[in-house]
């Protein structure tokens, strides 16, 4: 079984950036796509990126041009880069493996999940 440790949360304001990281370990052959989701608080969890292990990626449309996600499978480290952070970018994010690119739009769900990390962005 894998193990997912997400980094990099914190509180930003609003226009600001992060980056959030994403170790895997244990069994890592189920990595061969890796995905962030999010929740936040009184809605339902959502997929927002996902890459496949050749770095094909797919992305939610509210974070399309904002959020870039990016691999280092040298590393089995998976990453979010989150620029121009609005309000509504506030969540819990988890990072998600043994799943399908569909996942993001709810069609199967990852076999595994990450502790998640708090991003809080102000206005």
């Amino acid at each position: 079984q894998v193990q997912l440790v997400e980094s990099g949360g914190g509180s930003v304001q609003a226009g600001g950036s992060l980056r959030l990281s994403c170790v895997a370990s244990g069994d890592t052959h189920s990595t061969k796509v890796m995905g962030w989701f999010r929740q936040a608080p009184g809605k339902e969890r959502e997929g927002i990126a996902a890459i496949d292990s050749d770095g094909a990626a797919d992305y939610e449309d509210s974070v399309k041009g904002r959020f870039t996600i990016s691999r280092d499978n040298d590393k089995n480290t998976l990453y979010l880069e989150m620029n121009s952070l609005k309000p509504d970018d506030s969540a819990m994010y988890y990072c998600a493996a043994g799943m399908d690119i569909a996942a993001l739009w709810g069609k199967g769900a990852p076999d595994a999940w990450g502790q998640g990390t708090l991003i809080t962005v102000s206005s």
